[in-house]
């Protein structure tokens, strides 16, 4: 209701009680949104896929003036839902989300009736970084029917959706997740009205080819959160506070406290890389001041060992991120047992050729190189959702109450 309020402060036309809300809380959600701004259009995104002429009623009775229905359901259904929307004074959409072929299913929409066509990014789509506005073109130029686009929309896109044929744009994360909501609203607002955009560092989704703009704004603990709690390779530190590293994998396994191997490696990696060391996880140290010299010359991006370094007071003032699972004083010798490239195991996490790390002062997270884009962008979503918590706590909430941790309480 907090997000309501600001969000029409800012200039927003109407209000959406979202699917996972209504799943939540039922169309009392509605309802409260309704009471509480009887001027606005509330939406209910219901997402209907049966019993049009029911779930339309109950949406519309609660005080939706819009409710959704999912293309994909059948044509009886949605031909439910548009007779029981006349009924009711509710217009209603047809959701393209995840149709086989949008624009054919469009059309067919438009015959059937439905006011309003929405062209759908789904979340877990966009955080394969595979939003885009070209369907929404295509479809515009074959239907009269008005068009509303969602998916990731932002302050620097919005001026898109409108050149690409949409007359309804709908935002999601970058109000909801926004610490000052109002602000942002007035920004989506003005980029609509004005084409005027307003950079932003947030709420972008990174292609494989932007995977470290984004790692160079998340925290390993959101992208441990990406992984459901995952990724971690326990017990790998900075050598001091403060250092953080983040590239792609070049991996080295080497035998205990040879150094052989390690330092050939930084002739290997190039520019933004990170060395990624099995060192058996014991001294004595295989990484020290002179290597780390040798690395800062070659710009690679940090190393992490699982085994031990040293020199560490040199490598602070070097500013080069090492990350080991121990400090020692002593070195072993360069015996050139080991190999460069190969899929090694570091504090019990496979780390492949080519994988993504990220390194600060809580740890190590090891990203698949497979899954690297959708893991980086729900790392984001996850920075965005906690910079709206904290910003609702600044304003005298408490976590307990911003999580609603009683809600989640198991009962007997």
């Amino acid at each position: 209701m907090r997000l309501a309020t600001e969000a029409v402060a800012g200039g927003a036309d109407w209000l959406e009680a979202g699917t996972p809300l209504i799943k939540s809380e039922g169309l009392l959600a509605v309802r409260r949104l309704k009471e509480r701004f009887p001027e606005q259009m509330i939406v209910a995104d219901m997402k209907i896929m049966d019993a049009g002429r029911t779930e339309v009623e109950a949406a519309a009775r609660a005080g939706a003036g819009v409710v959704t229905v999912l293309a994909l359901a059948s044509d009886t259904t949605i031909l439910e839902c548009v007779e029981a929307g006349r009924h009711y004074g509710a217009q209603i959409v047809g959701d393209l989300i995840n149709c086989p072929d949008p624009l054919a299913r469009a059309r067919e929409l438009a015959a059937l009736g439905v006011d309003i066509i929405n062209v759908h990014t789904p979340i877990d789509v966009q955080m394969q970084g595979l939003a885009s506005f070209d369907i929404l073109r295509a479809i515009s130029e074959a239907v009269s029917t008005p068009l509303s686009v969602a998916g990731g929309i932002t302050s620097e896109t919005a001026p898109d959706a409108i050149a690409h044929g949409a007359a309804i744009v709908i935002v999601g994360g970058a109000i909801t997740k926004a610490a000052q909501a109002i602000e942002a609203t007035q920004a989506i607002r003005s980029a609509l009205d004005t084409g005027a955009r307003t950079a932003t560092t947030l709420y972008r989704r990174a292609t494989s080819e932007s995977i470290s703009d984004i790692l160079a704004l998340v925290a390993a603990a959101n992208v441990s959160n990406a992984m459901s709690r995952g990724g971690v390779a326990p017990g790998i530190r900075p050598v001091a506070p403060g250092m953080r590293c983040y590239g792609r994998a070049v991996t080295v396994r080497t035998a205990p406290g040879d150094w052989s191997k390690p330092v050939q490696a930084i002739d290997v990696a190039g520019p933004g890389e990170v060395l990624v060391i099995d060192a058996g996880g014991v001294a004595p140290a295989i990484w020290g001041e002179l290597a780390s010299n040798s690395a800062c010359q070659r710009k690679i991006e940090g190393v992490i060992i699982d085994g031990a370094s040293r020199d560490t007071a040199d490598i602070c003032k070097l500013g080069f991120p090492v990350f080991s699972k121990l400090v020692c004083p002593n070195a072993g010798d360069p015996k050139g047992l080991g190999e460069i490239g190969a899929s090694i195991r570091i504090s019990g996490v496979e780390v492949h050729p080519g994988d993504w790390v990220l390194g600060d002062d809580d740890g190590v997270v090891i990203i698949p190189q497979a899954a690297a884009v959708e893991i980086t962008n729900r790392a984001m979503s996850d920075l965005e959702a906690e910079n709206r918590m904290r910003e609702e706590i600044l304003r005298g909430s408490t976590l307990g109450k911003v999580v609603d941790l009683k809600k989640w309480e198991k009962r007997a």
